[in-house]
């Protein structure tokens, strides 16, 4: 079908520059015939009807005669410069010659004149500068011509690579759309299992109170999830609001044990940040840090913005033990971390764990002022 399309557009393409073709033809000889009345039939006195029908048929002749020049053309149109104007000038010469002898002997027996041959000079260096002229407005248009269908060309190139690109682009956005959601999916499972074994536990030991508490916080939560399903990235104010869901979840199971502090500037609150970020930063301090203490611990959470980035850190106070070695400094849920990090910021943004004095850990997030807010 497409060989067919393209068939049918050479088709018509060429049947539109034969149309042109003889349009100019027409039009131009026409001219040329007006322009002779004028200069020659009036100037002259010669309003009878032989001169005036001669310089009509001349006219007719000259579109009979230069019509074979444009195949001439055409076939000499891809040898050298050189090669190209020899041929040219033989065949103004050749056609010029043959026009003016038609025109001359046409002439002479439509008038009855004689004796004008030895005027064939005249005849025929008028006819050269005429067909120097067909030559130059032939090539003339048939460059314009070319010129043109290079710019459209180049026109359909570049939106053709405009296109490729912007479906390059979508094709990378939604592969990486994929990839968030992929990751953020892996959080749940994971979320899921700890607070279902919670629950059970506060079940087994006949807490029920706390059991209810902790099935009313999950539901809180899970809504926020699911409502956050439809957004890649959530503001600071109302990630903190999910953390704090959750963070009641696991007091119902620590109790007095865990502390939780939070402190969020007001520029820092309306900033955007990968959603469910944090979640996996707070419970994986709970499970190394104040799970592992029997006086439990504190839970620091800090949002602030500098210059160009913002700044989210997440603190433990650490665990009554000698050696916590690399407990909580690794894992499935930190290495999520950074896929989404990378996915959403290339190469702009840091994410580090560090130890603290007091034998916490401090994980650290760094990304930029509103670079979320122009992807969301």
């Amino acid at each position: 079908m497409n060989q067919r399309v393209q068939s049918g557009l050479s088709k018509y393409l060429s049947e539109e520059r034969i149309a042109r073709f003889w349009v100019f033809q027409l039009a131009g000889w026409t001219g040329l015939s007006i322009v002779s009345y004028f200069s020659l039939n009036l100037w002259y006195d010669q309003p009878e009807a032989a001169y005036v029908g001669h310089n009509i048929l001349q006219s007719l002749l000259g579109v009979i005669v230069s019509w074979p020049l444009r195949y001439v053309y055409r076939r000499v149109w891809d040898d050298s410069l050189v090669l190209r104007i020899i041929y040219i000038s033989i065949a103004v010469v050749v056609f010029a010659g043959l026009w003016a002898l038609l025109r001359l002997a046409f002439f002479q027996w439509m008038t009855n004149e004689t004796g004008i041959w030895s005027d064939f000079g005249g005849w025929f260096f008028p006819s050269i500068f005429i067909f120097m002229c067909w030559t130059a407005l032939y090539h003339g248009f048939k460059y314009y011509r070319l010129a043109g269908e290079e710019h459209d060309a180049l026109l359909r190139m570049e939106s053709a690579r405009n296109f490729e690109t912007a479906r390059a682009a979508r094709a990378e956005a939604s592969a990486r759309e994929a990839q968030l959601e992929m990751l953020r999916y892996q959080l749940k499972p994971h979320f899921l299992f700890n607070t279902m074994n919670a629950i059970q536990s506060l079940v087994a030991t006949k807490r029920n109170e706390r059991a209810t508490e902790m099935i009313n916080a999950l539901s809180d939560f899970l809504r926020y999830s699911l409502y956050s399903d439809s957004k890649q990235f959530v503001s600071v104010k109302d990630e903190l609001a999910a953390v704090n869901r959750y963070l009641l979840i696991e007091q119902a199971r620590f109790g007095e044990r865990l502390r939780v502090e939070m402190n969020a500037t007001e520029e820092a609150r309306d900033e955007l940040l990968p959603s469910m970020l944090l979640q996996p930063l707070v419970e994986n301090a709970i499970k190394y840090a104040i799970a592992q203490s029997e006086k439990g611990g504190t839970l620091m959470i800090e949002a602030y913005c500098d210059a160009t980035h913002l700044n989210v850190d997440v603190t433990d106070s650490g665990a009554d033990v000698s050696a916590r070695g690399d407990a909580g400094t690794s894992g499935v849920g930190l290495s999520n971390i950074r896929q989404r990090l990378e996915a959403c910021y290339a190469d702009d943004y840091s994410f580090e764990l560090h130890r603290t004095a007091e034998g916490g850990v401090r994980a650290a997030v760094r990304i930029p002022l509103g670079h979320s807010e122009a992807m969301n």
